[in-house]
């Protein structure tokens, strides 16, 4: 008798743990899949990406992981993070893997719309949860995705803030109306470039050169001379970074030096900086600044200045407000479940590294859209006005007055 009590205690207990325990064993981590370019023309942007991305899972597994409700416990987080090469049909493979083999619970994003736009097909057709940073393109967003989400200034955004902007810190007597264009024959080059045309129109603004070039070109002689030729003073482009390297090596050479150039994606990397004067004074918008000191970012700073002795560099702050997003999603849907987890994306409304956070039913977020232009070999925050570290040099000098 005293045997069969003892049995029946047992079965009791187990039934007791499994129902507590949703009869599924705890997962060891939380395992989110990221492809990020750590090779070939966007590594200088993948690198700052993946920074952001380790130092926010750091952060979070020191504090004990991710509490899920489901298993009424915390977990920490096992990020997978694979290198595409710079090369979309590489970030496709990877995502499949990541689904397959991995069976991670969300995937993040690289550096450079055209990656994110092959990636955002796969996490719609695997139904998996993406975040992406670093990611302007607005197409994507207009094919009718559930499971895309990019917390990050859009095309239209960044097109009529920048006149905006210009026209803040100018008058008639400086304002530089004269705009040349060097459109990338890609997809977010021909909508950068069509919602520039909308906005310089909008603005009183006048495009004098209007060029395309190919991805990859070495030789932008002829684009320059064009653009002194007509007088431009205005250049507005959006090259990977090693083409925005040979643009404005060569600008140098033939000493052409706009009022005012917006180099998107070529300055956001911190090897910019190797152009000297010649790269100087230049206007990027890489999503975010380390001087904008929301809830958590002197920390942020600290630890960057310890590992890269530098504050955070442009891409880190929106990298790590994705996991931050992630984290919150997950606690809120109480449960690894992918769709909970998009579903509580989708409801995101919070307070992020970049600052408040939340989306539009499209999947683009309603964020912060900074400008930073460098300054004497620094960059400095110059918009929104109300963050501003600095103001806007514009004229910009000659560079023989550098």
């Amino acid at each position: 008798m005293r045997k069969k009590m003892v049995i029946v205690l047992l079965v009791a207990l187990c039934l007791a743990l499994a129902a507590c325990s949703g009869g599924e064993e705890v997962p060891e981590t939380i395992k989110v899949g990221a492809v990020v370019p750590l090779t070939g023309a966007f590594a200088g942007g993948g690198a700052q990406v993946e920074r952001g991305y380790k130092m926010a899972v750091e952060d979070i597994n020191a504090a004990g992981g991710i509490y899920v409700e489901e298993y009424d416990q915390q977990i920490p987080v096992e990020l997978v993070l694979l290198d595409d090469e710079s090369d979309p049909n590489s970030t496709v493979a990877h995502l499949e893997s990541l689904n397959s083999d991995e069976q991670v619970v969300a995937y993040l994003g690289g550096f450079g719309s055209g990656l994110h736009a092959a990636a955002a097909a796969i996490a719609e057709k695997n139904k998996i949860p993406y975040l992406g940073v670093a990611f302007a393109l607005e197409a994507p967003h207009n094919q009718g995705f559930q499971y895309l989400f990019s917390p990050f200034p859009k095309s239209s955004d960044l097109s009529d803030a920048m006149f905006e902007m210009v026209n803040a810190y100018t008058d008639e007597s400086n304002r530089p109306t004269q705009v040349a264009i060097f459109q990338e024959q890609t997809d977010w080059g021909v909508e950068m470039a069509t919602l520039w045309r909308e906005s310089a129109a909008k603005y009183g603004y006048d495009i004098v050169v209007d060029e395309v070039y190919t991805p990859g070109t070495t030789d932008y002689t002829d684009l320059i001379l064009k653009a002194q030729d007509a007088g431009a003073n205005m250049v507005l482009a959006l090259p990977t970074p090693p083409d925005g390297f040979a643009l404005y090596k060569q600008m140098g050479e033939l000493g052409y030096a706009p009022d005012f150039a917006f180099m998107v994606r070529a300055a956001d990397v911190p090897t910019w900086l190797d152009l000297g004067s010649v790269g100087d004074y230049v206007v990027l918008a890489p999503g975010w600044h380390n001087t904008m000191l929301y809830p958590g970012v002197e920390e942020l700073n600290a630890a960057h200045v310890e590992l890269m002795d530098r504050p955070a560099d442009p891409m880190v702050g929106p990298a790590y407000s994705a996991i931050q997003i992630l984290a919150h999603a997950i606690e809120e849907a109480g449960s690894l479940d992918r769709e909970a987890v998009r579903n509580a994306i989708a409801a995101t409304d919070m307070e992020t590294m970049i600052g408040p956070v939340t989306f539009r039913d499209n999947g683009t977020g309603v964020v912060t859209a900074p400008f930073l232009q460098y300054q004497g070999g620094k960059i400095e925050l110059v918009w929104p006005q109300e963050f501003a570290t600095a103001d806007l040099v514009v004229p910009a000098p000659p560079f023989d007055e550098r």
